[in-house]
């Protein structure tokens, strides 16, 4: 099937949106026509109002280019998604890879199969008589209101990619002459993807470090609001050389450049454990190169800031455009130097003008069927018109059915005159249904709360080191601590006109993790590392010097030795 003349690639980032028309030139290339970006203000981690800013900003990018009813590749940023590449035993048939993937589908995503949209495609056979399949996955219901903020601009879902795999397709049509290792460090706002990327070889990696980490410790530092913060970021910050170089006469701007320094650095030392990682655990070898992409890579000096860390690695940006032309219209210098930010645009564009290496697409079951209805619509206009043509015969007697239906009517109407006075009882009842509404409140936020838990146990997890820890308890507050701070939170005689505000204003409730450190040649700094990546974590905040700690001390030759930490909730829960 020919590629469509017009694409148009909507990229759903954290912070930064981004919309793109390209057409098809005669020998199936791509032209980049149209490119405009926005921002959504607010910390990413924290914005509760970040789906309906969302929303608010796709329908600003579809109004300058105004395409209503167009179809739209999108992409959504991967920290809501799952991606996992996966081996899998050697198998006799399509039918056997079929069935195994969906039974490692339900062992991988962490959350129940029936409650996601997932897809997955075959990478390679393994020399060894294995496959290698790549995994992705999100929640349906998340999936459902991301859709719903796109097309209630007025288009229609295309393609639904997930972001490092578009960049990953833009990649293998920009750099086909590429050899060797090849490692993309997109680094967005919220997180920072890594794809490794070797002949037949995808390795895709999420890290929690982001432009919002440097805007957060902008803001603590110089005790600033965070949407202050950022700006100051955006506009003067870039990556201090250190050494000998002279700093910025302004101390707080010199003070920004080291801060950005330093989350770099946290973010050279977890890229560097993931090749550490991609080598030993999946066999990987070592990149050759390093491309830069996403919007927080255009800090001044951030390519000399990764060449100065990654010797013996040539460091440059991402050029996506390196094989899609420009179009004359457009600011050519402009788009060059935006050019790392537009990699999943062009991965999205390439979906439906040419094959891709990659082709997972997550499809609400909302499009499914609007596109099953779509395909029955020639066949529904041939029921239509044989309709039609039988009611022309039955004109007459719908004519003479008419004049009965209008004495009726009147007859009706009269009737509704004598229910008038009811209005008013029916609008008292309105209100107490209103009412009752307003009580339930409380309930619904119960609701909005269940999967707390789960989210804080996840961000544990994922703040684990890659080894010589296991936690082997979870413990939450005892039966006697709930109850003294049920007795301290005691509902008031009246509903409270906030039905948050008794939640909000709970006392922290303390929870225990417990568990072992394993021999290592680091002895309890392992531990102490786990300890500091907590104080990332959006959940909980990791245990005070006066609080009780059981630390591992690693002596007497044992193979492990226990640790025990108290955790305090950042966001208090009902226990109502």
């Amino acid at each position: 099937m020919a590629a469509p003349n017009r694409i148009y690639a909507l990229n759903l980032g954290t912070q930064t949106m981004s919309l793109a028309e390209f057409q098809t030139n005669s020998s199936g290339g791509l032209v980049l026509s149209r490119f405009h970006q926005g921002e959504i203000l607010g910390d990413p981690a924290v914005d509760a109002t970040r789906l309906a800013q969302s929303k608010l900003e796709v329908q600003s990018l579809v109004g300058s280019f105004g395409i209503k009813a167009a179809k739209v590749n999108y992409a959504i940023a991967s920290n809501v998604v799952f991606i996992r590449p996966v081996t899998l035993p050697s198998v006799g048939d399509q039918a056997q890879v079929e069935q195994i993937v969906g039974f490692e589908a339900a062992q991988n995503v962490p959350y129940p199969i029936a409650q996601v949209v997932w897809d997955w495609q075959l990478l390679d056979d393994g020399a060894d008589g294995s496959v290698e399949v790549i995994l992705g996955a999100i929640k349906s219901d998340l999936l459902d209101d991301i859709n719903e903020a796109v097309e209630s601009s007025g288009v229609r879902a295309g393609v639904i990619e997930i972001g490092p795999l578009a960049l990953y397709n833009a990649f293998r049509y920009n750099y086909a002459d590429a050899d060797g290792c090849s490692l993309l460090v997109d680094i967005g706002s919220r997180t920072t993807n890594l794809i490794f990327v070797e002949p037949g070889k995808i390795f895709p990696r999420r890290l929690n470090i982001g432009g919002s980490s440097i805007t957060t410790a902008i803001a603590k530092d110089l005790n600033l609001p965070f949407n202050e913060a950022d700006q100051m970021k955006v506009q003067e910050g870039f990556v201090s050389l250190g050494g000998g170089y002279a700093e910025p006469d302004n101390a707080d701007l010199a003070r920004v450049s080291k801060i950005i320094r330093n989350q770099m650095t946290r973010l050279h030392q977890e890229i560097a454990r993931s090749i550490t990682f991609y080598r030993s655990e999946h066999g990987g070898s070592q990149p050759m190169r390093v491309l830069l992409a996403g919007g927080t890579a255009s800090f001044p000096y951030m390519r000399e800031f990764f060449q100065e860390k990654f010797v013996g690695m040539d460091v440059d940006f991402f050029n996506p455009l390196r094989n899609v032309s420009v179009a004359a219209n457009l600011d050519v210098e402009e788009i060059g130097r935006k050019a790392h930010t537009i990699g999943e645009l062009v991965g999205l564009a390439l979906r439906s003008a040419n094959s891709c290496p990659l082709e997972l697409s997550l499809r609400p079951q909302s499009v499914t069927a609007a596109e099953g209805r779509a395909a029955q619509k020639p066949f529904i206009v041939a029921t239509g018109i044989s309709i039609l043509a039988a009611l022309g015969g039955m004109y007459a007697y719908y004519s003479k059915a008419l004049t009965v239906t209008n004495e009726e009517l009147a007859k009706v109407e009269n009737k509704v005159g004598l229910l008038k006075p009811k209005e008013g009882a029916i609008a008292t009842a309105k209100a107490d249904i209103a009412k009752k509404v307003a009580e339930s409140s409380p309930l619904l936020n119960a609701v909005n709360d269940r999967e707390y838990w789960v989210k804080v146990i996840d961000d544990i997890n994922s703040r684990l080191p890659e080894s010589f820890i296991w936690v082997t308890e979870f413990s939450p507050p005892t039966a006697a601590e709930l109850g003294k701070v049920k007795s301290t939170t005691a509902a008031p005689t009246k509903p409270s006109a906030n039905p948050r505000k008794d939640i909000e204003e709970a006392p922290a409730v303390n929870i225990t993790l417990s568990g072992l450190v394993l021999e290592n040649p680091r002895g309890p700094q392992v531990f102490d590392d786990f300890i500091k990546n907590l104080s990332e974590s959006p959940y909980v905040e990791p245990p005070k010097d006066s609080e009780k700690i059981t630390r591992p001390s690693m002596k007497n030759d044992l193979w492990a030795d226990k640790f025990s930490f108290p955790l305090r909730l950042k966001t208090p829960i009902s226990l109502k």
